[in-house]
């Protein structure tokens, strides 16, 4: 049977409204019950205090006539009761005239107003918060009348009850302490309490703190050497201690970075676990009272560690750390701030080596001590450091940028022996090479006219090659070995030679190629430490076949361009005799660099194959073959010319032949030359292992013996090892003197600087300058040459004399 439409049109239109009625009587129902208990409740009370309330009455009466004739000494003596009787009223009319009220309208509840009124005073009022309302409402009203009395009566002794009443206000005050004084009453007090150290307060301190290891004199010292810490600020505090020696103030540091710790290590030592890990016992009372102390002691120091100049003060301060820090575990934010200062130092290029590495010793300390969280607070805070300090690269700040990626390294590695139990190295390595990468799909993507610039800048080629840095140290063979497991920094390697690679082929100009070979040389790092072979030879091979290596250069005096210290090269350096030299010169040493870390390998003839052709290939393209008719004319000439003055000048008057001049080819012999003896050398080592795999006897699906292969025998004896050794040896050398050069260079300038302001002296300097800079040109030249010599066996005389017309040729255009 269905539903009837009343019934259903009911429920649309009058069932909600009907059940809310019916639960507002009810709830009108409820509180007349309610009500009516309490009214019977209270009419019982009613009925056994009315002889009562008539007994109070009559007292009021005549405690108010006392009071009258009250005299000052009775009412101290106790007049105050009779006041309080006289004056509290009995219950407030007002609150059973509330009542009352409330009763009226809850029996006029018909009307939905009244049931919402009624709902709305319960809500905001329970039974006991107007009573307590109302109690509060009536002590107020006795204290008026009280006051009311006191002024009809007795205007004098008002008078004495407010000053009494401050009285009492006061000693409140007082009792609080110094807390809630303002401002202005502390700076009073405490510009009363200064004290200024001297030289005898200096050595009793630290005679108590050597001899009775004294925690009193240490808390003394510690408010003094927070003075001293903030001893030149602008906005001076006002301190228990002022300094106004200098030899005073370089005592109390020492006696405070030196002495501090030894007390603190007496009364709270430091302990050791099983695993030989450092920890402080945090559950003592000495370690409770004295957290205040640890944090104010430890903001001035890191106060003073940023307003200092001293080498010496701030290798002093920085070594204090290393035994305050198992004090701090507890305080995270306190280590983390004070990570981000020292980090500040390690990073900073105008401190000295010391500094810097006495900084890095305190941020080693701190990640083996510390926690997952703190640890990984220190790698991303060394990480950041590196970044900040690797923005400015020259010649001068390359060496300290260097040391930050090795001691930076080296945190990495701390870190992940923790792996087991948190993955804090491969966590936060694997979110700075995914930053990295999305920086690269970023300028991939957005491929504006500046968006290159987000990948090719400094800080992103040490970003790469600092966790090149990372991944070969701790996930090399011998590493690993020693560990006796695999790193788990391990599986970063791909994601990083990807990205790497994408990099290297962004932009593939010319006036890129020195970033090219900065990330080729950390793949290179990679694969030589971890044996992972990562495909180099065409990124390199990429770089011959470039317009810049094929083509002739034009004659040109600028400086030879720094590779070590460059990512860009200039647009006058481009087409350049100079940056082809460069350039062939460096692609040269990385693919001998890339082919000897696989010289040994049963599979080298096969790997060299490909890229042997293909340097013949280049050599055939850019080396075209002259003919012996176009040879003549000018040979004999041009011959003479080296040898004597006429057959020069003859040479210069004469011009090439025009079939010799279309001929194209990059015109360079030297870098021809170089990649000859590369070839010549590649095909040696790999007629070396294949005379060694011929005699063999195992089959290639025998793992174990093809690495094995050629394990006992050195990678230096064989012929492209030794060519590698020879070629570093003599980089070597061209660096030292480049270096030596460049400093006597300096200490020429600064002792022109200082002779600058006498008179007649600014031609000699000039003439000494001159000097040295071609000391060192020569010097230079030298080395180049003895290195070009093992070179020119591959030369070809007829391409000697070719190459002689044509540069004199240019010379002639010049």
């Amino acid at each position: 049977m269905g539903t009837l439409k009343q019934t259903k049109r009911f429920e649309k239109n009058h069932l909600k409204d009907s059940i809310k009625r019916r639960k507002d009587f009810a709830k009108i129902k409820q509180r007349h019950q309610l009500k009516a208990k309490q009214k019977a409740k209270r009419a019982a009370d009613n009925g056994t205090e009315d002889s009562a309330e008539e007994q109070k009455k009559d007292g009021a009466n005549t405690q108010g006539n006392d009071l009258e004739t009250m005299t000052v000494d009775e009412f101290f003596t106790g007049g105050f009761d009779a006041i309080d009787k006289a004056a509290k009223p009995g219950k407030r009319p007002g609150k059973r005239k509330r009542k009352d009220e409330v009763d009226e309208d809850a029996a006029e509840g018909s009307s939905v107003a009244s049931v919402e009124e009624h709902a709305a005073a319960d809500s905001a009022w329970s039974q006991d918060e107007l009573e307590a309302h109302d109690n509060g409402e009536d002590e107020e009203q006795q204290h008026k009348q009280q006051l009311r009395a006191l002024a009809e009566n007795d205007p004098e002794l008002l008078g004495f009850a407010e000053d009494d009443n401050l009285a009492d206000m006061d000693e409140l005050a007082n009792a609080e302490g110094d807390e809630n004084k303002s401002g202005k009453e502390k700076a009073k007090t405490n510009k009363r309490g200064k004290q200024d150290v001297t030289h005898e307060m200096v050595q009793q301190w630290e005679k108590s703190m050597r001899e009775k290891h004294s925690l009193t004199v240490m808390r003394e010292v510690v408010l003094a050497f927070r003075a001293a810490a903030r001893v030149n600020e602008e906005d001076e505090k006002d301190y228990k201690y002022t300094i106004s020696n200098a030899g005073v103030y370089h005592e109390l540091l020492l006696v405070a970075l030196n002495l501090i710790p030894k007390v603190l290590n007496h009364h709270i030592p430091v302990k050791e676990t099983a695993s030989g890990k450092s920890y402080v016992p945090t559950v003592s009372k000495k370690f409770s009272k004295m957290t205040s102390l640890f944090k104010s002691h430890t903001l001035s120091m890191q106060h003073l560690l940023e307003n200092l100049s001293d080498p010496a003060t701030m290798k002093t301060a920085l070594s204090s750390f290393l035994d305050w820090l198992p004090y701090l575990l507890t305080f995270h934010k306190l280590l983390r701030n004070l990570s981000r200062s020292i980090a500040e130092i390690w990073s900073d290029p105008a401190q000295t080596e010391a500094t810097r590495i006495q900084a890095f010793l305190v941020l080693r300390r701190m990640t083996i001590l510390g926690d997952a969280g703190t640890k990984e607070n220190v790698l991303r805070t060394a990480y950041q450091a590196l970044l900040k300090g690797s923005r400015n690269t020259t010649p001068h700040t390359i060496s300290g940028i260097n040391l930050m990626k090795n001691s930076a390294a080296e945190l990495w590695g701390i870190a992940q022996e923790t792996h087991s139990t948190s993955p804090v190295a491969y966590t936060t390595a694997f979110q700075f090479i995914r930053s990295l990468a999305i920086h690269l799909r970023n300028s991939i993507k957005h491929n504006a006219n500046e968006s290159y610039k987000s990948v090719y800048n400094w800080q992103y080629v040490h970003a790469l090659d600092f966790f090149s840095r990372v991944l070969s140290s701790h996930c090399s063979s011998l590493a690993e070995a020693t560990r006796g497991r695999e790193s788990p920094l391990r599986p970063l390697i791909y994601p990083l030679v990807q990205v790497t690679l994408g990099a290297v082929r962004l932009i593939p100009t010319a006036a890129y190629f020195p970033l090219r070979f900065q990330l080729t040389r950390s793949l290179l790092r990679i694969s030589g430490q971890t044996t992972t072979f990562i495909p180099l030879a065409a990124p390199l091979y990429e770089v011959l076949t470039s317009a810049e290596m094929r083509k002739p250069p034009r004659p040109s005096t600028v400086k030879p361009l720094e590779f070590d210290t460059s990512i860009r090269a200039a647009q006058s350096l481009l087409r350049t005799r100079v940056y082809q030299d460069g350039v062939g010169e460096q692609v040269v040493e990385l693919l001998s660099e890339f082919f000897v870390l696989w010289c040994r390998n049963i599979a080298f003839p096969e790997l060299a194959l490909p890229v042997i052709v293909m340097l013949k290939r280049w050599l055939k393209e850019v080396s075209p073959y002259v003919p012996p008719q176009l040879r003549g004319g000018g040979g004999g000439a041009n011959r003479g010319g080296r040898g004597g003055r006429g057959g020069g000048r003859g040479g210069k008057k004469g011009a090439p032949p025009p079939s010799a001049a279309g001929l194209g080819g990059n015109r360079n012999n030297k870098v021809n030359s170089a990649v000859s003896l590369l070839i010549s050398k590649l095909e040696a080592n790999s007629r070396y292992v294949e005379q060694r795999r011929a005699k063999v006897e195992f089959a290639p699906k025998q793992r174990e013996q093809v690495e094995g292969f050629l394990k006992e025998t050195g990678w230096e004896s064989t012929p492209l090892g030794a060519f590698v050794t020879g070629q570093r040896k003599a980089r070597e050398e061209r660096r030292r003197v480049v270096e030596e050069g460049r400093r006597r260079e300096e200490r020429e300038r600064e002792k022109e600087r200082e002779r600058g302001g006498r008179g007649g002296r600014g031609g000699g300097g000039s003439g000494r300058n001159g000097g040295v800079n071609g000391g060192d040109n020569s010097d230079v030249d030298d080395v180049e040459i003895s290195g070009e010599d093992d070179e020119v066996e591959m030369e070809d005389e007829d391409d000697d004399m070719l190459d002689g017309e044509e540069e004199e040729g240019l010379e002639d255009e010049a």
